[in-house]
């Protein structure tokens, strides 16, 4: 018999982020502020996580409200006929030396799902003042954003283009331990136990 977890992530202590270069010279970042995620471990080992992250495609964010909406458009992120990006994922490895997994899955974007390899960070388990059982994660990474269809961009007279072609993914991922359920050898499930206090 073993024992499956439920992880949520909490929004108000995780952040979906990225970075990309502008004229070669200088990052901007974004985030996305609107995102769930559904996890199940077998016991606390999180290499056996299976991960569903959903994020709402509207809730980009760069410090600007034009580049947003541009964002948002045909010539990006479309989010008029593609209201989501996901990530999915049941592929972690162990830790190495730096206490870095390598984290493979799914990453649909504009309709366009890719294999891709980030990296994640154990950060730690803990318990919030009210009981609840927490872990974070720190997970990176670098993405061709052409392979998913966001190809738009501009040449500037110094030569380059506008918008670098490499996004990197940085996010700050906070889990709430939401309870466990007991399975069985033949995969009949037991009654659920409260999550741990």
């Amino acid at each position: 018999m073993k024992n499956e977890i439920t992880w949520s992530i909490d929004q108000s202590h995780s952040e979906i982020a990225f970075m990309v270069r502008h004229l070669m010279i200088a990052h901007i970042k974004g985030s996305f502020k609107t995102f769930e995620a559904n996890i199940v471990t077998t016991e606390k080992d999180f290499t056996t996580a299976v991960i569903d992250l959903s994020i709402d495609a509207s809730s980009i964010s760069t410090g600007d409200s034009k580049r947003d909406e541009h964002l948002k458009g045909e010539e990006f992120f479309d989010v008029k006929n593609h209201k989501q990006l996901n990530f999915s994922s049941n592929t972690i490895g162990k830790a190495d030396a730096n206490g870095n997994h390598e984290l493979w899955g799914d990453l649909t974007i504009k309709g366009v799902t890719k294999h891709v390899k980030l990296s994640a960070q154990f950060g730690g388990m803990a318990k919030d003042p009210w009981g609840n059982e927490k872990v974070g994660f720190t997970v990176s990474g670098i993405i061709k954003r052409s392979d998913w269809g966001l190809t738009w961009n501009a040449a500037v007279e110094t030569g380059g283009f506008m918008v670098s072609e490499e996004v990197t993914i940085a996010c700050e991922v906070e889990l709430t331990n939401q309870g466990s359920k007991a399975i069985t050898l033949d995969g009949s499930e037991k009654e659920a136990a409260k999550p741990v206090a």
